[in-house]
Protein backbone atom coordinates (compact mmCIF):
# COMPACT_ATOMS: atom_id res chain seq x y z
CA UNK A 1 0.00 0.00 0.00
CA UNK A 2 0.83 3.49 -0.33
CA UNK A 3 0.73 6.54 2.38
CA UNK A 4 2.15 10.19 1.78
CA UNK A 5 0.84 13.81 3.59
CA UNK A 6 4.03 15.14 3.85
CA UNK A 7 7.29 15.69 2.11
CA UNK A 8 9.05 15.47 4.86
CA UNK A 9 7.77 12.65 7.22
CA UNK A 10 10.10 9.60 7.85
CA UNK A 11 10.65 7.55 4.46
CA UNK A 12 9.46 4.19 4.38
CA UNK A 13 9.38 2.96 0.99
CA UNK A 14 10.62 4.52 -2.10
CA UNK A 15 10.65 3.71 -5.86
CA UNK A 16 13.48 4.78 -8.20
CA UNK A 17 14.85 3.49 -11.40
CA UNK A 18 18.34 3.11 -12.21
CA UNK A 19 19.72 4.69 -15.33
CA UNK A 20 19.83 1.65 -17.93
CA UNK A 21 21.18 1.11 -21.05
CA UNK A 22 18.53 3.82 -21.98
CA UNK A 23 20.81 6.23 -21.33
CA UNK A 24 23.12 4.95 -23.15
CA UNK A 25 21.40 4.49 -26.26
CA UNK A 26 21.23 8.45 -26.66
CA UNK A 27 22.93 10.44 -29.32
CA UNK A 28 23.42 13.92 -30.06
CA UNK A 29 20.28 14.02 -31.71
CA UNK A 30 17.67 12.77 -29.62
CA UNK A 31 19.05 15.26 -26.39
CA UNK A 32 16.27 17.96 -27.51
CA UNK A 33 13.51 15.38 -28.01
CA UNK A 34 14.24 13.11 -25.06
CA UNK A 35 14.52 16.89 -22.65
CA UNK A 36 18.32 16.15 -21.86
CA UNK A 37 21.02 18.30 -22.15
CA UNK A 38 23.54 16.41 -22.87
CA UNK A 39 24.43 12.71 -23.15
CA UNK A 40 25.25 11.01 -19.91
CA UNK A 41 28.31 8.43 -19.26
CA UNK A 42 25.72 5.77 -18.37
CA UNK A 43 28.99 3.67 -16.03
CA UNK A 44 29.21 6.85 -13.76
CA UNK A 45 25.19 7.68 -13.76
CA UNK A 46 24.46 4.10 -12.42
CA UNK A 47 27.69 4.20 -10.24
CA UNK A 48 26.02 7.54 -8.77
CA UNK A 49 22.72 6.70 -8.82
CA UNK A 50 23.70 2.93 -6.88
CA UNK A 51 25.58 5.26 -3.56
CA UNK A 52 22.14 7.27 -3.47
CA UNK A 53 20.18 3.68 -3.47
CA UNK A 54 22.80 2.55 -1.11
CA UNK A 55 22.86 5.48 1.38
CA UNK A 56 18.56 5.31 1.94
CA UNK A 57 19.06 1.87 2.14
CA UNK A 58 21.68 1.90 4.93
CA UNK A 59 19.26 4.50 6.60
CA UNK A 60 16.34 1.44 6.68
CA UNK A 61 14.42 3.02 3.55
CA UNK A 62 12.92 0.64 1.47
CA UNK A 63 14.04 0.57 -2.18
CA UNK A 64 11.92 -0.49 -4.92
CA UNK A 65 13.14 -0.25 -8.75
CA UNK A 66 10.30 0.41 -11.14
CA UNK A 67 11.87 -1.86 -13.91
CA UNK A 68 11.61 -4.32 -11.52
CA UNK A 69 7.80 -3.69 -10.58
CA UNK A 70 7.20 -3.60 -14.22
CA UNK A 71 8.58 -6.83 -14.89
CA UNK A 72 6.43 -8.53 -12.05
CA UNK A 73 3.32 -6.24 -13.34
CA UNK A 74 3.88 -7.98 -17.02
CA UNK A 75 3.49 -11.78 -15.52
CA UNK A 76 0.05 -10.41 -15.74
CA UNK A 77 -1.86 -11.37 -19.21
CA UNK A 78 -3.53 -8.17 -19.09
CA UNK A 79 -0.59 -5.96 -18.20
CA UNK A 80 1.02 -7.46 -21.24
CA UNK A 81 -1.65 -6.79 -23.79
CA UNK A 82 -2.11 -3.07 -22.58
CA UNK A 83 1.35 -2.21 -23.23
CA UNK A 84 1.74 -4.22 -26.70
CA UNK A 85 -1.41 -3.39 -27.91
CA UNK A 86 -1.32 0.49 -26.27
CA UNK A 87 2.14 1.60 -25.78
CA UNK A 88 3.39 -0.28 -29.18
CA UNK A 89 0.61 0.94 -31.22
CA UNK A 90 2.22 2.22 -34.08
CA UNK A 91 4.43 -0.97 -35.00
CA UNK A 92 3.01 -3.69 -36.99
CA UNK A 93 0.53 -6.13 -35.87
CA UNK A 94 3.00 -9.00 -36.63
CA UNK A 95 5.77 -7.40 -34.66
CA UNK A 96 3.52 -6.36 -32.17
CA UNK A 97 2.98 -9.91 -31.46
CA UNK A 98 6.06 -11.61 -31.29
CA UNK A 99 7.08 -8.57 -28.86
CA UNK A 100 4.18 -10.23 -26.74
CA UNK A 101 5.49 -13.48 -26.62
CA UNK A 102 8.83 -12.36 -25.01
CA UNK A 103 9.08 -12.83 -21.30
CA UNK A 104 8.16 -10.58 -18.82
CA UNK A 105 11.68 -9.12 -18.46
CA UNK A 106 12.49 -8.94 -21.92
CA UNK A 107 9.37 -7.36 -22.76
CA UNK A 108 9.94 -4.59 -19.98
CA UNK A 109 13.38 -3.93 -21.40
CA UNK A 110 12.16 -3.32 -24.97
CA UNK A 111 10.33 -0.74 -23.76
CA UNK A 112 12.47 1.33 -21.52
CA UNK A 113 15.77 0.52 -23.14
CA UNK A 114 14.76 0.47 -26.86
CA UNK A 115 15.22 -1.62 -29.36
CA UNK A 116 17.24 -0.93 -32.37
CA UNK A 117 15.53 -2.20 -36.30
CA UNK A 118 16.33 -5.35 -37.66
CA UNK A 119 17.28 -3.80 -41.33
CA UNK A 120 19.20 -0.41 -39.77
CA UNK A 121 17.01 1.78 -41.73
CA UNK A 122 16.44 4.04 -38.79
CA UNK A 123 17.99 4.34 -35.10
CA UNK A 124 15.51 2.45 -32.96
CA UNK A 125 12.08 0.57 -33.59
CA UNK A 126 11.45 1.27 -30.32
CA UNK A 127 12.77 4.62 -28.51
CA UNK A 128 14.49 4.48 -25.24
CA UNK A 129 13.29 6.13 -22.13
CA UNK A 130 16.03 7.67 -20.60
CA UNK A 131 13.75 10.56 -18.93
CA UNK A 132 12.30 6.63 -16.66
CA UNK A 133 15.32 7.72 -14.03
CA UNK A 134 13.29 10.76 -13.00
CA UNK A 135 10.41 8.61 -11.50
CA UNK A 136 9.03 11.95 -9.42
CA UNK A 137 7.25 12.54 -12.32
CA UNK A 138 5.09 9.62 -13.96
CA UNK A 139 3.42 9.35 -10.70
CA UNK A 140 1.92 11.12 -8.02
CA UNK A 141 1.07 9.29 -4.67
CA UNK A 142 -0.70 11.34 -2.30
CA UNK A 143 -2.39 10.09 0.88
CA UNK A 144 -3.39 6.66 0.11
CA UNK A 145 -4.20 7.45 -3.56
CA UNK A 146 -1.94 7.45 -6.59
CA UNK A 147 -2.52 10.16 -9.96
CA UNK A 148 -1.19 8.79 -13.18
CA UNK A 149 0.78 12.16 -14.82
CA UNK A 150 -0.41 13.26 -18.14
CA UNK A 151 3.20 14.14 -19.49
CA UNK A 152 3.51 17.61 -21.43
CA UNK A 153 5.84 15.98 -24.04
CA UNK A 154 5.91 12.63 -26.56
CA UNK A 155 8.98 11.91 -25.60
CA UNK A 156 7.51 11.36 -21.74
CA UNK A 157 3.94 9.89 -22.71
CA UNK A 158 5.12 6.60 -22.50
CA UNK A 159 6.63 6.45 -18.96
CA UNK A 160 2.98 7.45 -17.31
CA UNK A 161 1.70 4.59 -19.54
CA UNK A 162 4.24 2.40 -17.36
CA UNK A 163 3.24 3.94 -14.03
CA UNK A 164 -0.02 3.15 -14.75
CA UNK A 165 0.25 -0.21 -15.89
CA UNK A 166 2.48 -0.62 -12.56
CA UNK A 167 0.00 0.64 -10.29
CA UNK A 168 -2.93 -1.22 -12.09
CA UNK A 169 -1.37 -4.43 -12.13
CA UNK A 170 1.25 -5.34 -10.07
CA UNK A 171 0.12 -7.29 -7.01
CA UNK A 172 1.47 -5.39 -4.58
CA UNK A 173 -0.74 -2.08 -5.60
CA UNK A 174 -3.69 -3.44 -7.64
CA UNK A 175 -5.78 -2.35 -3.95
CA UNK A 176 -3.93 1.48 -4.29
CA UNK A 177 -6.92 3.81 -5.69
CA UNK A 178 -6.35 5.25 -8.82
CA UNK A 179 -7.69 9.17 -8.29
CA UNK A 180 -6.27 10.53 -11.59
CA UNK A 181 -5.61 8.31 -14.94
CA UNK A 182 -5.65 10.11 -18.12
CA UNK A 183 -6.15 6.96 -19.72
CA UNK A 184 -9.78 6.92 -19.00
CA UNK A 185 -11.77 9.81 -20.76
CA UNK A 186 -14.33 9.92 -18.12
CA UNK A 187 -12.25 10.87 -15.34
CA UNK A 188 -12.07 14.23 -16.99
CA UNK A 189 -15.04 16.22 -15.23
CA UNK A 190 -16.86 17.93 -18.25
CA UNK A 191 -16.67 21.35 -16.36
CA UNK A 192 -13.21 21.04 -17.21
CA UNK A 193 -13.25 20.61 -20.94
CA UNK A 194 -10.21 22.78 -22.50
CA UNK A 195 -8.84 22.95 -26.36
CA UNK A 196 -5.53 22.60 -24.54
CA UNK A 197 -4.56 18.62 -23.39
CA UNK A 198 -4.26 19.08 -19.56
CA UNK A 199 -0.82 18.05 -18.57
CA UNK A 200 0.37 17.33 -14.99
CA UNK A 201 3.96 16.13 -13.89
CA UNK A 202 4.71 15.04 -10.71
CA UNK A 203 8.03 17.34 -10.23
CA UNK A 204 5.24 19.85 -10.38
CA UNK A 205 3.11 18.75 -7.55
CA UNK A 206 4.67 18.72 -3.67
CA UNK A 207 2.42 17.66 -0.53
CA UNK A 208 3.47 19.57 1.98
CA UNK A 209 0.90 18.27 4.39
CA UNK A 210 -2.64 16.82 5.08
CA UNK A 211 -4.05 20.46 4.38
CA UNK A 212 -1.96 20.83 1.64
CA UNK A 213 -0.77 20.59 -2.12
CA UNK A 214 1.48 22.82 -3.94
CA UNK A 215 1.37 22.97 -8.04
CA UNK A 216 4.05 24.59 -10.38
CA UNK A 217 2.08 26.09 -13.32
CA UNK A 218 5.12 25.39 -15.77
CA UNK A 219 6.13 24.08 -19.29
CA UNK A 220 4.67 21.30 -17.78
CA UNK A 221 2.04 21.28 -16.22
CA UNK A 222 -0.92 24.01 -17.55
CA UNK A 223 -4.15 25.38 -16.78
CA UNK A 224 -6.07 22.98 -17.71
CA UNK A 225 -4.48 20.29 -16.02
CA UNK A 226 -4.64 22.10 -13.03
CA UNK A 227 -8.07 22.46 -13.20
CA UNK A 228 -8.06 18.94 -13.50
CA UNK A 229 -6.12 18.25 -10.92
CA UNK A 230 -8.01 20.50 -8.42
CA UNK A 231 -11.31 18.16 -9.57
CA UNK A 232 -9.84 15.31 -8.82
CA UNK A 233 -8.43 15.97 -5.19
CA UNK A 234 -11.64 17.38 -4.10
CA UNK A 235 -12.91 14.21 -4.90
CA UNK A 236 -11.18 12.60 -2.31
CA UNK A 237 -12.30 11.49 0.83
CA UNK A 238 -10.53 12.76 3.52
CA UNK A 239 -8.02 14.64 1.28
CA UNK A 240 -6.47 18.13 1.41
CA UNK A 241 -8.11 20.95 1.17
CA UNK A 242 -5.91 23.88 -0.24
CA UNK A 243 -4.17 23.81 -3.56
CA UNK A 244 -1.63 26.61 -3.82
CA UNK A 245 -0.87 27.16 -7.47
CA UNK A 246 2.23 29.11 -8.43
CA UNK A 247 2.67 30.71 -11.97
CA UNK A 248 6.08 29.79 -12.68
CA UNK A 249 8.08 31.84 -14.94
CA UNK A 250 8.15 29.65 -18.82
CA UNK A 251 12.19 28.53 -18.47
CA UNK A 252 14.22 25.87 -19.22
CA UNK A 253 15.97 26.49 -15.80
CA UNK A 254 12.31 26.34 -14.18
CA UNK A 255 11.02 22.96 -15.82
CA UNK A 256 9.32 21.67 -12.68
CA UNK A 257 8.19 23.14 -9.24
CA UNK A 258 10.48 21.13 -7.75
CA UNK A 259 13.54 22.75 -9.07
CA UNK A 260 12.62 25.84 -6.95
CA UNK A 261 10.82 24.79 -4.15
CA UNK A 262 11.06 21.66 -1.66
CA UNK A 263 10.89 20.94 1.80
CA UNK A 264 13.96 20.38 4.09
CA UNK A 265 12.91 20.12 7.95
CA UNK A 266 8.73 20.44 9.27
CA UNK A 267 9.37 24.00 9.45
CA UNK A 268 12.50 24.72 6.54
CA UNK A 269 12.50 24.69 2.91
CA UNK A 270 15.27 25.44 0.31
CA UNK A 271 13.72 28.24 -2.25
CA UNK A 272 15.36 29.36 -5.14
CA UNK A 273 14.93 33.52 -3.70
CA UNK A 274 14.30 35.06 -7.23
CA UNK A 275 11.09 33.09 -8.28
CA UNK A 276 9.79 32.37 -4.64
CA UNK A 277 11.12 34.75 -2.31
CA UNK A 278 9.10 38.61 -2.01
CA UNK A 279 10.66 40.93 -3.71
CA UNK A 280 12.46 38.18 -5.81
CA UNK A 281 13.21 39.37 -9.66
CA UNK A 282 11.12 36.65 -11.18
CA UNK A 283 8.64 36.27 -8.50
CA UNK A 284 5.40 33.61 -9.46
CA UNK A 285 2.19 34.74 -9.01
CA UNK A 286 0.40 32.37 -6.61
CA UNK A 287 -3.07 31.64 -6.20
CA UNK A 288 -5.22 29.66 -3.81
CA UNK A 289 -7.95 27.02 -4.44
CA UNK A 290 -10.41 26.23 -1.82
CA UNK A 291 -10.93 22.62 -2.62
CA UNK A 292 -13.93 22.50 -0.40
CA UNK A 293 -15.91 25.37 -2.86
CA UNK A 294 -17.62 23.40 -5.77
CA UNK A 295 -16.57 26.21 -7.80
CA UNK A 296 -12.79 25.60 -7.10
CA UNK A 297 -11.83 29.60 -7.63
CA UNK A 298 -8.36 30.96 -7.67
CA UNK A 299 -7.45 32.95 -5.30
CA UNK A 300 -4.47 35.79 -5.46
CA UNK A 301 -1.88 35.27 -3.00
CA UNK A 302 0.86 37.21 -2.35
CA UNK A 303 3.69 34.60 -2.14
CA UNK A 304 3.90 31.19 -1.20
CA UNK A 305 5.56 31.39 1.82
CA UNK A 306 3.21 33.44 3.43
CA UNK A 307 0.36 31.98 1.88
CA UNK A 308 1.44 28.11 3.68
CA UNK A 309 1.89 30.33 6.86
CA UNK A 310 -1.80 31.61 6.64
CA UNK A 311 -2.79 27.71 6.01
CA UNK A 312 -0.77 26.53 8.90
CA UNK A 313 2.59 25.61 7.73
CA UNK A 314 5.31 27.70 8.55
CA UNK A 315 8.34 27.35 6.53
CA UNK A 316 11.77 29.26 6.96
CA UNK A 317 13.58 29.52 3.53
CA UNK A 318 16.78 28.55 3.11
CA UNK A 319 18.55 30.36 -0.44
CA UNK A 320 19.26 27.86 -3.03
CA UNK A 321 23.35 29.23 -3.80
CA UNK A 322 22.84 30.92 -0.24
CA UNK A 323 23.05 35.10 -0.48
CA UNK A 324 24.98 35.89 -3.27
CA UNK A 325 23.26 36.40 -6.92
CA UNK A 326 25.74 34.31 -9.04
CA UNK A 327 25.44 31.35 -6.79
CA UNK A 328 21.69 31.35 -6.64
CA UNK A 329 21.53 30.79 -10.46
CA UNK A 330 24.44 28.20 -10.89
CA UNK A 331 23.05 25.86 -8.07
CA UNK A 332 19.48 26.56 -9.16
CA UNK A 333 20.66 24.96 -12.43
CA UNK A 334 22.72 22.18 -10.82
CA UNK A 335 19.15 21.43 -8.71
CA UNK A 336 20.32 22.90 -5.04
CA UNK A 337 17.05 23.69 -4.43
CA UNK A 338 15.82 20.21 -5.24
CA UNK A 339 16.35 17.99 -2.07
CA UNK A 340 14.82 15.07 -0.98
CA UNK A 341 14.28 14.62 2.54
CA UNK A 342 14.40 11.06 4.08
CA UNK A 343 13.17 12.27 7.69
CA UNK A 344 12.02 15.59 8.91
CA UNK A 345 15.68 17.68 8.87
CA UNK A 346 17.52 14.42 7.18
CA UNK A 347 18.10 15.35 3.80
CA UNK A 348 19.79 14.75 0.58
CA UNK A 349 21.47 17.10 -1.86
CA UNK A 350 24.16 17.00 -4.72
CA UNK A 351 27.51 17.46 -3.81
CA UNK A 352 28.28 20.24 -6.39
CA UNK A 353 26.02 22.56 -4.96
CA UNK A 354 28.65 23.82 -2.32
CA UNK A 355 27.09 27.16 -1.28
CA UNK A 356 23.73 25.45 -0.70
CA UNK A 357 25.16 23.34 2.00
CA UNK A 358 27.15 26.30 3.45
CA UNK A 359 24.33 27.85 3.87
CA UNK A 360 22.37 24.90 5.40
CA UNK A 361 25.46 24.56 7.66
CA UNK A 362 24.68 28.13 9.44
CA UNK A 363 21.40 26.65 9.96
CA UNK A 364 22.55 24.18 11.85
CA UNK A 365 22.93 21.45 9.47
CA UNK A 366 25.39 18.70 10.07
CA UNK A 367 27.16 18.44 6.48
CA UNK A 368 28.02 14.60 5.49
CA UNK A 369 29.52 13.02 2.49
CA UNK A 370 27.38 10.02 1.36
CA UNK A 371 31.04 8.22 1.20
CA UNK A 372 31.66 8.67 4.58
CA UNK A 373 28.67 6.97 4.99
CA UNK A 374 29.18 4.01 3.16
CA UNK A 375 32.65 3.40 4.21
CA UNK A 376 31.02 3.18 7.53
CA UNK A 377 33.40 6.09 8.87
CA UNK A 378 30.37 7.83 9.83
CA UNK A 379 27.00 7.15 10.81
CA UNK A 380 23.80 8.29 10.92
CA UNK A 381 20.34 7.88 12.88
CA UNK A 382 17.62 9.60 10.98
CA UNK A 383 14.77 8.51 13.96
CA UNK A 384 17.00 10.99 15.91
CA UNK A 385 16.75 14.79 17.09
CA UNK A 386 19.23 16.94 14.66
CA UNK A 387 19.56 18.17 11.06
CA UNK A 388 21.81 16.43 8.47
CA UNK A 389 22.89 17.18 4.84
CA UNK A 390 24.00 14.06 3.37
CA UNK A 391 25.73 15.09 0.07
CA UNK A 392 25.63 12.75 -2.88
CA UNK A 393 28.22 12.89 -5.91
CA UNK A 394 26.80 13.95 -8.61
CA UNK A 395 29.28 14.76 -11.36
CA UNK A 396 27.67 12.87 -13.65
CA UNK A 397 24.08 12.51 -12.90
CA UNK A 398 23.21 16.21 -12.47
CA UNK A 399 24.20 16.46 -16.17
CA UNK A 400 20.48 14.98 -17.05
CA UNK A 401 18.71 17.96 -15.13
CA UNK A 402 17.05 16.54 -12.16
CA UNK A 403 18.17 16.21 -8.50
CA UNK A 404 17.48 13.50 -5.75
CA UNK A 405 14.02 14.84 -5.63
CA UNK A 406 13.01 14.62 -8.74
CA UNK A 407 14.73 10.95 -8.92
CA UNK A 408 12.95 9.23 -6.11
CA UNK A 409 9.06 9.07 -5.78
CA UNK A 410 8.27 8.26 -2.07
CA UNK A 411 5.38 5.82 -1.64
CA UNK A 412 5.26 5.60 2.26
CA UNK A 413 6.40 8.00 4.42
CA UNK A 414 5.54 8.57 8.47
CA UNK A 415 2.68 10.84 9.38
CA UNK A 416 4.32 13.83 10.87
Amino acid sequence: MVRVTSEVGRLRKVLVHEPGVEVDRMVPAMMEQLLFDDILYGDMARDEHGRFRRVMQLLGIEVLDSSQLLTEALENGEARDWVVDVLLVRLPRERRESLRSLAPGDLAGAVVGGVRPADGRELYEIPPLPNWCFQRDPQVVLHDHVLIGAMATPARHAESLLARTVFRHHPDFTAVPMALDPAEPDSVPADVADPTRPTVEGGDVLVLSEEIVAVGMSERTNRAGIRRLAHTLARIEGGPRWLLVLDLPRRRAYMHLDTLFTAADRDLCLAHAPVILPGGNEHANVYEIDLGDPDLPFSAREDLVSALRYRGLDLEPVPCGGADPVSQQREQWTDGANTLALAPGVITLFDRNRATAEELDRRGFEIVEAEDLLLGKREIDIDAPGRVCILLRSHEISRARGGPHCLAHPLVRDEL
